[in-house]
């Protein structure tokens, strides 16, 4: 096994009803370890390069319009296949196809609102770790 790092963000709707320690609590208890955490409120700028691929996508602006709408929680992770297993216990982006028991399949209201976003790839993490933590790691 490889120890990895993952960027992990509870989405501003994840942070208004109040699922932080719940979410970090889940890290914890998995045996991660989390390097770093920030409460911030996120450009729309910052929003925009971090979903760069979805700028054609007719849903871009109502994301980055949520995302930067309100306070969000990034956090950098590391453990043992960190990368997928994050993946695994979030759940699917639809919380109607996530698995009992994921975080989403318990928390998220719609796929808009899922609560929380993690990189899908090791490539990923390490670009979106460096937009949501420039210089800090």
């Amino acid at each position: 096994m490889s120890i990895e790092r993952t960027f992990a963000m509870v989405k501003p709707d994840g942070v208004r009803r109040g699922l932080v320690g719940e979410i970090v609590s889940r890290f914890e208890q998995k045996g991660f370890k989390i390097i770093a955490l920030k409460m911030m409120t996120a450009s729309p700028e910052l929003v925009g390069e971090h979903y760069a691929e979805h700028r054609e996508r007719p849903f871009f602006g109502g994301l980055v319009s949520f995302l930067s709408g309100g306070p969000v929680v990034a956090m950098c992770v590391e453990g043992e296949q960190v990368v997928s297993e994050w993946r695994r216990m979030m759940g699917a982006t639809r919380p109607w196809d996530s698995a009992p028991g994921t975080i989403r399949f318990e928390f998220a209201t719609t796929v808009d609102e899922n609560v929380v976003h993690g990189s899908d790839s090791a490539d990923s993490a390490a670009r979106e770790l460096g937009l949501w933590f420039k210089g800090e790691l």
